[in-house]
């Protein structure tokens, strides 16, 4: 595609008129060079700085090779800076400051806080085509080369650093989703507990969910929120569906023991049959009856790439679910408000916060809180009840080494209990047998 443009004094096309070189009154006896980046859909125009027509043919051949590549690689040839992206990202979440479902003014300053050790690795001048997905691979030893952290705090910095660089995807100004980031190994006694509820918490959320999905509330305040409807969800009645969905989604997680990413992927076709059963004991939602579900988990749709088929509790939130949503069909997923897309991260994320402020938990992020930690709280919960270990790893589809080295600490509580029940603790600090 060219530009016609009646000022040139001299143009000629390279490589079948991919680019040219041109000369323009203005420039005097300077070349410049014009190529039309489809990708993008406008010209690169650039001056070549000689008077030489054969250095100024030279450039342009190397400048066309180079957008080739650019093409061939998905790289963006018009680039902002590292810097303009993180301006653009924290005005972005500048605006979702209570909104329903928002973030904390608290949370957005942290946002930019962590963002300045992003900027200074990367440079805040360097263009975001100059970046690859690889560069920060040993991102925690270049942030600590700046200022020791712990390693929750690099968790946490890298999982804000990839939010943005999904923001620049997004937008198209970048050319990959994410960094690849080398794993940090924590290993024997420094093995990083999963963060993971109280009893008493896990009451408290189910005890809110009952306020937040209450179709009164869907527009209302509740706390620090302002519970308003977003750009994605636009009705009262589609806000009060989706807050269903969260609910049950909780519900499940806690019930079944999935990871969030196996339940976000799973569809109807993997539920299976459901029984009604009576049990003489409550257990994780105090309810005595309970519906198990057979649940299917696809090889690649799981973690560890293992196909497994188990009975679970929770079948009545999947019933429940099931009479409310309008896309049920086998392929269409659980957790979806149109059958083919899952709840987005930002969303899910806005949530949790909403739900964490409702219960009252304002240290969820140190204590490492998230969706994740309702497998944990099943899994804890089976632990803490004596539940033989390779059952509940068969279960959750993990090793009986992970159950054990993770949540080692629940059993030691338990031994010490055990070993205590026979015996009575005197004021004067002595254990008495009884």
């Amino acid at each position: 595609m060219t530009d016609r443009n009646n000022n040139h004094t001299f143009q000629q096309s390279l490589y079948d008129g991919e680019s040219y070189i041109y000369k323009v009154k203005k420039s005097g006896d300077v070349f410049q060079f014009r190529m039309w980046v489809f990708a993008e859909d406008k010209h690169f125009r650039k001056s070549l700085r000689t008077k030489d027509y054969d250095e100024a043919y030279e450039k342009a051949k190397s400048l066309t090779k180079e957008i080739m590549a650019s093409g061939i690689s998905d790289k963006l040839v018009f680039s902002i800076s590292v810097k303009e992206l993180i301006q653009q990202y924290v005005a972005y979440r500048e605006n979702d400051i209570d909104m329903i479902t928002g973030i904390s003014l608290k949370r957005w300053q942290t946002i930019k806080s962590q963002l300045k050790h992003f900027a200074k690795i990367c440079g805040e001048n360097t263009k975001l085509s100059a970046l690859n997905k690889d560069d920060l691979y040993e991102y925690s030893a270049m942030r600590n080369k700046i200022k020791s952290a712990a390693v929750q705090t690099i968790r946490m910095e890298k999982s804000t650093i990839n939010a943005v660089i999904k923001f620049g995807y997004r937008n198209k100004l970048i050319h990959f989703e994410y960094f690849d980031f080398k794993q940090i190994m924590i290993k024997g006694d420094m093995l990083a507990r999963r963060g993971t509820f109280t009893e008493k918490e896990y009451r408290k959320l189910l005890d809110f969910l009952k306020i937040f999905t209450n179709i009164k509330n869907s527009h209302a305040r509740i706390g620090n929120r302002n519970f308003k409807n977003s750009a994605v969800i636009e009705t009262k009645e589609q806000t009060h569906l989706e807050r269903w969905m969260i609910r049950d989604y909780i519900m499940i997680l806690a019930n079944t023991g999935l990871r969030v990413g196996e339940a976000l992927q799973l569809t109807w076709g993997r539920i299976g049959n459901y029984e009604k059963h009576n049990v003489e004991s409550e257990y994780i939602d105090g309810k005595k009856e309970q519906h198990l579900v057979e649940i299917e988990v696809l090889a690649k749709t799981s973690k560890v790439r293992k196909r497994r088929i188990f009975l679970s509790r929770g079948g009545q939130y999947f019933e429940r679910l099931n009479e409310r949503q309008q896309y049920t069909n086998n392929e269409d997923l659980v957790f979806s408000m149109n059958g083919t897309a899952d709840i987005h991260d930002m969303r899910k994320r806005k949530y949790w916060e909403i739900l964490m402020d409702g219960i009252g938990i304002t240290d969820w992020e140190d204590r490492k809180l998230s969706w994740y930690s309702l497998r944990h709280y099943f899994i804890t919960q089976r632990v803490k009840s004596n539940n033989n270990v390779v059952e509940i790893a068969q279960h959750c589809g993990t090793s009986v080494k992970h159950i054990t080295d993770t949540y080692l600490h629940y059993q030691k509580q338990q031994s010490r209990t055990a070993a205590l029940k026979s015996y009575k603790k005197n004021d004067d600090g002595t254990i008495t047998h009884i």
